[in-house]
């Protein structure tokens, strides 16, 4: 008895997919709920399992397809093996040709048989070798594959800076003409040979003078969306800049007690998400959208943290924000980011979002101006922490300083209402025991 593996709900509004890749191949054997085979949305990739224990007899949706809620992608028998379902594989398996000179001994022939080729004049005889498995024999190096030069470092008296060179780059050491006295090489004779002779990048070695590769459905997606967004609104960036030594004296004073009682680190993301939840309510147009010719309010905090992945940028959404503890909001970070790089997130975690929060500052941004993430009406964008001299009560003092940037839709949100929600996330941060007051 076999069972249909179809293309299950993908969620709202999303009608079909890309087959990924198949995890099984025709032939495997499989458990029921394995995944077996990867489709790719418009916003998730997701995985589909194996409705029962089987065999994955056949595969009618190939890699790369495109595929409609319900289309068929395969089947998986109840009633076959692995082993059954590679008979006709195994019956199709030519035997192993002669290698160059080496004979695979078949057990079922009394005596090997003895091939003569004719040799060339001055070739030298190699032996017969007959093995029971076959030696695989280095194949020839490719135009691309450059062999390693033979270091000879030791037939010349060189300077430890020049042997450095030589080592590190593998150099020939004997085809370099030496400027040096008794045609010594000297550190400057290697520095103008690798000057006067770059090498290729490897992506160029490896791939060519150019590339091209399909853009993926997420990538389609992301490109599109940031697109409408800077059609459709009017994007305008405010900047400040907060000084971080409070936030970071107290992780540095709580860290251990916060780690044993909660089992998790204290970060900076806990103070931005309750920072900015305090603010938005002080501000609503920031935490509203546009819809026609309304505006829509939300009188709750569903923040949007924007992770980086192998696979393009996704945006998992921590909901009930402002009904969270630091500890809530570090554990669901932590769970979110990690569901986000392994590709596990669901449509339900991309959606509903209010405001966004980007932090650029882990890839060591300086100052950058956040696109908005449609519909929403605000984001903001997080920086690296530099140590900056400021003035402090009269006297030149070095900090460590962060540049915040948010970015909003000027047709809801006007320039007081912007300016003054970057100052009160400013004053909260730099005062963190004022999140705890609500003020």
């Amino acid at each position: 008895m076999s069972e249909k593996i179809v293309v299950p709900v993908l969620g709202e509004s999303i009608t079909e997919a890309t087959v990924a890749k198949w995890l099984k191949n025709a032939g495997d054997a499989v458990e029921a709920d394995e995944p077996i085979v990867e489709l790719e949305t418009d916003k998730v990739n997701l995985e589909v399992p194996s409705p029962v224990t089987g065999v994955l007899t056949e595969i009618n949706s190939k890699d790369g397809s495109v595929v409609e809620v319900g289309a068929l992608l395969g089947s998986v028998s109840e009633s076959g093996s692995a082993e059954s379902a590679k008979k006709e594989e195994i019956k199709k398996i030519e035997p192993t040709q002669k290698e160059d000179n080496i004979i695979k001994l078949d057990p079922s022939k009394k005596e090997p048989k003895i091939f003569e080729e004719k040799m060339e004049e001055n070739d030298q005889e190699e032996p017969l070798v007959l093995t029971d498995e076959v030696i695989k024999k280095e194949a020839p190096k490719t135009k691309l594959e450059k062999s390693e030069p033979k270091i000879n470092i030791e037939s010349q008296t060189l300077s430890p800076a020049v042997r450095k060179i030589v080592v590190e780059n593998k150099i020939d050491i004997n085809s370099v003409k030496g400027s040096g006295k008794d045609g010594r090489v000297l550190k400057g004779d290697l520095i103008s040979l690798m000057g006067a002779n770059p090498q290729p990048s490897e992506r160029k070695v490896k791939y060519g003078q150019e590339e091209r590769i399909k853009m993926t459905r997420l990538r389609q997606t992301i490109a599109k969306r940031l697109k409408q967004a800077q059609e459709n609104a009017a994007i305008l960036t405010t900047f400040n800049e907060v000084d971080m030594t409070n936030i970071m004296e107290m992780r540095k004073e709580n860290q251990q007690d916060f780690q044993n009682r909660y089992g998790i680190k204290l970060g900076f993301m806990s103070f931005f998400a309750k920072a900015c939840v305090v603010a938005l309510k002080n501000f609503p147009a920031v935490n509203a959208e546009i819809d026609g010719e309304e505006i829509i309010y939300k009188n709750y905090y569903n923040l949007s943290f924007a992770v980086g992945t192998e696979k393009g940028l996704v945006v998992p959404v921590l909901r009930n924000a402002d009904e969270l503890s630091f500890a809530d909001i570090e554990k669901n970070i932590k769970d979110i980011s990690e569901k986000a790089r392994d590709g596990k997130l669901t449509i339900e975690d991309l959606q509903g979002g209010t405001f966004t929060i980007s932090n650029g500052g882990v890839y060591g941004s300086m100052l950058s101006t956040p696109i908005l993430n449609l519909p929403q009406s605000g984001v903001l964008g997080m920086h690296n922490i530099v140590e900056r001299p400021v003035v402090v009560d009269g006297e030149i003092k070095i900090r460590p300083i962060m540049y915040l940037a948010l970015s909003y839709d000027h047709r809801i949100i006007d320039g007081k209402e912007s300016v003054s929600f970057l100052k009160m996330v400013k004053e909260n941060l730099e005062d963190p025991r004022r999140l705890f007051l609500d003020i």
